[in-house]
């Protein structure tokens, strides 16, 4: 197997490579480096620099590589420039999904895993999210990440294309403190920036319907998240090998591709206040209290996964809680901040 990883120089798709490859899987980076780091690929993994909506230089990766299959990471992931950009968000992420869709099956791939989202979901009122809980997107990015399914889905059917769709919800962490989240765009590295110039974090609302009045979100580690990935590339590579092996080639072609809808998750809620306490004590910064700011406009008060279907699919669950989370979050944070508090990490 050949795994073509788009996005791989992202902070997510750097986690994959590495989990991928330290399972012993042979991998190929395809990355336009917009938003990624050419210094997160190790050296020995191939690299191609280009976008997913330019078809010849798919065509030239998986038939120079001898792809076999293909963990498609590469989108436009930030929800308040989806809003302001939509157009943009669209053919970024749906139209480069279909150009890479068709290079898959013109180039005989027959194993997709798609990062999708729990922004899917919207503002599901249930107490925890299940994989049939309906999808009401409230931005553009979710739209293109719950179209980007539909297109995933309907693509293998007609193509016999295997395909992982993996619904993660709030990311964190890192591996090694060199792949750690650079960008500051999620809670995490959003209240280490304010500390680290001593400044207050904000929590957006208090009054919601939750225990402590700030929402409640489900985290998962970025490593359990790669290893995620790993699970469901294996899955559809042996569903693809017993369809090789069928004696009706046209029947394994177009009857017997696996189509899986997981969510990736621990099924754990978390709430804000309770993430910013905790941050403030894995940094050493417990002296500067958060400030309580209104309501941002379409935050759901509670979106938290059922981590049910995968542990039953696939045998996966989360093994990292949310203090390694923290712990490595801020071990990066400090390599890639040399200015931030040299605070002792409490083991």
């Amino acid at each position: 197997m050949t795994y073509l990883i788009t996005g791989g120089a992202g902070y997510i798709g750097a986690h994959v490579v590495r989990a991928m490859t330290q399972a012993g899987e042979r991998v190929v980076v395809l990355d336009d480096l917009s938003t990624g780091d050419r210094n997160r690929v190790p050296e020995q993994v191939p690299f191609v620099l280009g976008s997913t909506l330019d078809r010849a230089l798919l065509d030239r990766t998986i038939a120079g590589h001898a792809v076999t299959g293909v963990v498609h990471l590469a989108a436009k992931k930030q929800v308040g420039e989806s809003v302001e950009l939509p157009l943009h968000y669209y053919k970024e992420n749906v139209q480069g999904l279909q150009v890479l869709l068709e290079a898959i099956a013109a180039g005989g791939v027959r194993q997709l895993v798609f990062s999708s989202s729990a922004a899917v979901y919207g503002m599901p009122d249930v107490d925890l999210v299940t994989e049939d809980t309906p999808c009401v997107p409230m931005s553009p990015y979710g739209e293109t990440k719950l179209v980007g399914e539909w297109m995933a889905r309907a693509a293998g059917r007609a193509h016999g294309i295997s395909t992982a769709c993996l619904r993660y919800f709030n990311v964190a962490g890192a591996a090694t403190p060199e792949l750690a989240d650079t960008g500051v765009f999620n809670l995490v590295p959003m209240v280490f920036e304010k500390l680290t110039v001593g400044q207050a974090p904000q929590i957006f609302g208090d009054d919601y319907p939750t225990p402590d009045g700030t929402c409640v979100r489900d985290y998962i580690h970025v490593e359990d998240l790669a290893d995620a990935h790993l699970v469901a590339a294996r899955a559809l590579a042996a569903q693809s090998a017993d369809a090789a092996a069928a004696t009706d080639a046209s029947a394994a072609a177009s009857g017997t591709a696996r189509d899986l809808t997981l969510n990736i998750g621990r099924g754990e809620g978390v709430s804000v206040r309770e993430m910013v306490d905790l941050i403030a004590e894995v940094t050493g910064h417990t002296e500067i209290a958060a400030t309580v700011t209104p309501r941002r406009p379409g935050d759901p008060a509670r979106v938290v996964a059922a981590a049910d279907a995968i542990a039953d699919e696939l045998g996966w669950t989360a093994r990292h809680d949310v203090r390694a989370m923290v712990t490595s979050a801020w071990e990066g944070w400090c390599l890639h901040h040399p200015e931030a508090s040299a605070a002792v990490v409490p083991s």
